[in-house]
């Protein structure tokens, strides 16, 4: 453990949908004051939820657990079109911070349901975004998680299919599955540009570049976060010991043991806030020096729903 190396990913952490659907429901806390109702994790962290649980923000399974007229937010990974309709019917003020690559493929699915083509998902059963984005339809809509769901998948018309994917899959396992799509159903149409998230896709890349200078990494991110076990998978797969932490607390000193170079990420949900805590962590247990990664720089950001944005803001404080 003597002179242990802290490599860190670039990029790592954050995105611009969470830190939309953060800002969100903090705008909301600050302007129309608690409790705020989220449906669902508003994005898969542990640290993040009880942060904004302090601030008032009420988080929900369903929407029969907000009192009418209340304010809710919608979480990043999105809804269906009957949560959105039972929101209006129960009459209450939507603040949707689903984030809009999510909504990217909502929008696609609608395009493909109006050409009359069915429309295959590649993602996890059970996650929020998957169910989100299949109940953009009623019908016609088919789930696949591996290549044997496709062989034993039966469609209406193999001839009028279309497929999309879970914006935070791993990379390379999505393609697998895509194109055991294309080799069983040839003439299956696609998204023209890869559903998969940029902030996913840059991830995923700085760990595979990580893990060949590391002989152990650690992926800060919460159990349910889909980005952040892809990062560890990723990880694994190259052959290196790799672990997903909450974050300082998780660490057993055990993993670093004979360890020279100890890689840090964090995932798309995880604030930058556990990765210096980690670090601070490394060092009480014999890290001497920290390094980040040569990486991409992320400049994405995306505006705030009306009635949320700093203009709206001024207008009211005005008024």
């Amino acid at each position: 453990m003597a002179g242990l190396d802290i490599v860190l990913a670039q990029p790592r952490g954050f995105c611009a949908g969470v830190d939309r659907a953060i800002e969100i429901v903090e705008r909301a806390l600050q302007i129309h004051g608690a409790p705020i109702y989220v449906r669902h994790e508003i994005v898969h962290n542990k640290f993040v939820v009880q942060d904004l649980r302090a601030k008032g923000a009420v988080f929900v399974k369903e929407l029969d657990e907000v009192p009418t007229g209340s304010i809710v937010v919608f979480s990043a990974h999105g809804v269906s079109k009957q949560v959105q309709s039972d929101a209006k019917a129960l009459g209450l003020q939507v603040f949707d911070a689903t984030c809009p690559l999510v909504t990217k493929v909502h929008v696609e699915v609608a395009k493909m349901r109006a050409a009359g083509l069915e429309v295959i998902m590649i993602g996890h059963q059970g996650h929020p975004e998957v169910e989100g984005t299949l109940g953009q339809s009623g019908e016609g809509m088919y789930l696949v998680e591996t290549v044997e769901d496709v062989q034993s998948l039966q469609v209406a018309d193999p001839t009028k299919l279309a497929f999309v994917t879970q914006t935070t899959l791993s990379v390379d396992d999505a393609a697998t599955v895509a194109q055991a799509l294309r080799e069983r159903f040839p003439g299956i149409q696609e998204p023209k540009k890869s559903d998969i998230c940029y902030a996913t896709q840059n991830r995923q890349d700085a760990v595979k570049l990580m893990s060949q200078q590391c002989d152990l990494v650690l992926v800060v991110g919460s159990a349910n976060s889909s980005n952040s076990n892809r990062l560890r998978e990723v990880a694994t797969r190259l052959g290196v010991e790799a672990y997903l932490i909450d974050g300082p607390n998780s660490i057993d000193p055990q993993w670093l043991v004979s360890k020279q170079h100890v890689g840090i990420t964090a995932g798309a949900s995880a604030p930058e806030v556990l990765v210096q805590e980690v670090i601070v962590r490394l060092k009480e247990l014999g890290a001497i020096s920290v390094r980040t990664m040569d990486g991409l720089q992320e400049h994405v950001s995306f505006p705030l729903p009306k009635g949320l944005s700093d203009k709206s803001m001024g207008s009211r404080d005005e008024g």
